[in-house]
């Protein structure tokens, strides 16, 4: 059985999160949005571009680029796409896919020629109504991945025309409904304002759905509580890290109500020895820990938990528990992106803040055709040390590419995370 997909739904407008197709009342502000859903359970998130001018659609996208290089779930966007160079740039801007408006007479054109430049797989097309399916039955599965169903009185017919999947976007919660429309071969996923409500507990939702038989992509543990070691309390320690940077934020215990708890609703639950009572961190605070790993020692009676903080760790206000310094001895960072980001950041800071006599200063100054010449040079230096049997100069000239290359991207306004994030979707 196919898992299947819990989606969110954004509107942009004016690059601002609004809250319908129709209703252009301003709500969350968007990046604290789409992170609540990167870490709360959702498994995609469609963004609509709502926008009615080349200008408007700029920063619509440039509003979804940054989107996308701070979540890590999958996104594809839709909206005021009239040609191939609008589909690229929403590719560009980190779109897993992007959606085609079936009611545009040119979306059949423009999704083959889409199709065709970066594959099928990274084009959908949004339909309120059976006409467009009836009218490209024949060429509908070669050219479009998925279908985004606006209106749920169309699936029957819908499904009497063709085998493609497809996502439906719901009017309201019913829960038997949802359980029997998941249950169908074709349907990929569900969307709709109850799933956009940053109030519902998707966790738990899905943790339902799975109950009912159908497969979706919620916590499934490898080891259960009985596998562990207990400590003379019957509890387990759990260091807490941030799973983006490894900041060590807290230790806190879990009893087996805890384990489960957290297992079940994706979110760091505890029991407090001083209240002796179960706590999910930030229910009160707001400063919740949403799940990204549970991992158990090489003893099994210590847990490793990697979370995405929301505010602080600490009930002092501090981001971490660790601040109170006992002893430091200075060392020389090697971890690889520490690295490149604080190079990164001296060369930024060289940037705002000139210093004389300073190279980096000096390429900034002279512009953009003087950094592009300096990154050609470093690597044809690249080349030529290659052909030396020794690594050492090798070593010195890819430094020197990579300095440079830093230069270019502070310049262009280029990030590590960006770069990261590129990579990471190859």
């Amino acid at each position: 059985m196919e898992t299947k997909n819990i989606v969110a739904t954004v509107y942009l407008k004016n690059g601002k999160a609004v809250r319908s197709m129709t209703d252009f009342t301003e709500i969350e502000d968007v990046y604290e949005l789409v992170q609540l859903y990167n870490d709360s359970g959702i498994d995609k998130i469609v963004i609509f571009d709502l926008s009615t001018n080349d200008d408007e659609h700029e920063l619509n996208i440039h509003t979804i680029k940054n989107i996308n290089r701070n979540i890590e779930i999958k996104v594809c966007a839709g909206g005021n796409i009239n040609r191939l160079e609008d589909v690229k740039k929403l590719l560009y801007a980190g779109c897993l896919q992007v959606i085609l408006n079936a009611s545009k007479p040119s979306s059949v054109g423009l999704a083959k020629e889409a199709s065709e430049r970066f594959g099928k797989d990274r084009i959908l097309v949004s339909i309120s109504n059976v006409d467009f399916i009836f009218k490209n039955q024949e060429t509908l599965e070669d050219t479009f991945h998925e279908v985004l169903v606006l209106d749920e009185e169309s699936l029957d017919a819908i499904e009497n025309l063709t085998n493609i999947p497809y996502v439906v976007n719901l009017k309201k919660f019913e829960y038997q409904q949802i359980v029997t429309l998941l249950k169908r071969e074709h349907i990929r996923g569900i969307a709709g304002p109850f799933i956009n409500d940053t109030q519902m507990d998707i966790m738990k939702l899905k943790s339902t759905l799975s109950e009912e038989g159908i497969k979706m992509d919620n916590f499934a543990p490898d080891l259960k509580w009985s596998d562990l070691k207990l400590n003379s309390d019957g509890m387990v320690p759990v260091i807490v890290q941030d799973y983006r940077t490894d900041e060590v934020l807290m230790l806190a215990y879990m009893d087996e109500e805890a384990f489960n708890t957290t297992i079940n609703i994706g979110k760091m639950t505890y029991y407090s020895r001083s209240r002796q009572e179960l706590w999910t961190k930030g229910l009160t605070s707001g400063h919740i820990q949403y799940v990204k790993s549970l991992t158990a020692d090489c003893d099994f009676d210590t847990i490793l938990a990697k979370v995405s903080q929301v505010g602080a760790a600490c009930h002092t206000g501090n981001r971490s528990c660790f601040f109170n310094s006992i002893v430091k001895k200075e060392y020389v960072e090697k971890n690889p992106l520490k690295v490149l980001e604080s190079v990164y950041d001296v060369i930024k800071e060289r940037k705002e803040n000139p210093k004389d006599g300073s190279y980096t200063n000096h390429m900034f100054a002279m512009g953009m055709n003087e950094i592009l010449l300096g990154l050609g040079k470093e690597a044809t230096e690249i080349i030529l040390a290659a052909k030396d049997p020794e690594s050492e100069e090798l070593k010195f000239q890819i430094s020197d590419f990579l300095y440079n290359c830093m230069i270019l991207m502070v310049e262009k306004g280029v990030t590590w995370d960006e770069i990261a994030n590129e990579l990471a979707q190859r």
